[in-house]
């Protein structure tokens, strides 16, 4: 080869060196977040979940691309959105905080890894085969929304110490919870003497039948049952409550924080701070089946005084000094 021949092939292997390169370089990494609610209501748990990734070295938009697919409460859409996500061929699904999407994408993939958040237990769902070895291509955290249910309502026994006639919200929707709530409330209020009446909403207008029902049947407070859907409702709950004067209590405490009388749970931003953990973990190369159920270890009771005052509750000093955060 002449030497202006040979400068001239090794020019134009240079130009396409930083393109060979590029084609070598591993794609970008997607993860896909499945939820029943809408991404308006859980946008500061959204960013728990970005920071748990950052956690372990993963950056939304730098080295990882994160695509939702949100229900907006149509928990019946949940399949097919677990299925776009697995035609997509996302490295890994996050389902933090909705037990219908975990399910839906455990039906709809044996291969891609789930990461999911709970309030049932995962076994029993069957979307693991033990806490400590889960087996198969699913992890995650339990954060005990069902089983805290009786001492949520104990707590509003309390509170509430002439009420006795209490109405139960549940999702149709959500059906592992509705089931779990029911039944852990009927035994809890057949010990403290109470009487519950069970009503259905899964829609926001629903919801607001719901509220003229219980005007109806003049029951003396409201016991929400955990759900995705509703948490991202906390308005419109403490917005009709504090109308209908009806004392009402919920599992999350961004509901208490827009107005609802009491919640008592865990924090849900932690849990998708921690599923967000997992989730890189997996993106690093760990198996899912590797990676043991976390479990939550801290509930906290919250009051919101301001609404008691609104409703005309008095809160027992024994009381406010048991919560973990007073809302004044």
């Amino acid at each position: 080869m002449r030497r202006r021949e040979f400068i001239t092939f090794l020019g134009g292997a240079a130009a396409g060196w930083p393109l060979a390169a590029r084609a070598q370089q591993p794609a970008m990494p997607v993860v896909g977040l499945l939820h029943g609610a809408s991404q308006e209501k859980f946008a500061a748990n959204v960013a728990a979940f970005k920071q748990g990734l950052s956690q372990t070295g993963f950056i939304d938009g730098k080295n990882v691309t994160i695509e939702y697919r949100w229900a907006n409460g149509q928990y019946d859409q949940l399949p097919a959105l677990a299925a776009d996500l697995v035609r997509r061929q996302v490295a890994v699904i996050a389902t933090p905080g909705n037990a219908p999407a975990a399910l839906a994408a455990k039906a709809a993939t044996t291969t891609i890894p789930i990461v999911f958040g709970v309030g049932e237990n995962p076994v029993t769902m069957g979307l693991v085969t033990s806490l400590a070895q889960p087996g198969g291509n699913a992890t995650g955290f339990n954060f005990f929304a069902n089983e805290i249910d009786a001492k949520r309502l104990g707590l509003m026994h309390e509170l509430l110490p002439k009420a006795k006639r209490f109405a139960v919200l549940v999702n149709p929707g959500n059906t592992v919870s509705a089931e779990n709530t029911s039944n852990a409330l009927r035994e809890a209020a057949r010990d403290l003497a109470l009487e519950i009446l069970f009503f259905k909403a899964s829609t926001p207008a629903e919801i607001d039948t719901a509220f003229a029902d219980f005007a109806r049947e003049r029951v003396d407070a409201l016991f929400i049952a955990p759900d995705g859907f509703y948490t991202g409702r906390g308005v419109q709950f403490a917005t009709l409550a504090v109308r209908d004067r009806l004392p009402a209590s919920c599992f999350a405490r961004e509901m208490a924080e827009a107005g609802v009388l009491m919640s008592y749970s865990t924090s849900l931003a932690d849990m998708f701070r921690q599923v967000g953990v997992y989730t890189g973990s997996i993106l690093k190369g760990i198996k899912p089946a590797d990676l043991p159920i976390l479990q939550a270890t801290k509930f906290d009771f919250v009051i919101n005084l301001q609404t008691a005052r609104t409703l005309g509750v008095d809160v027992p000093p024994t009381l406010l000094a048991r919560a973990d955060e007073v809302i004044e």
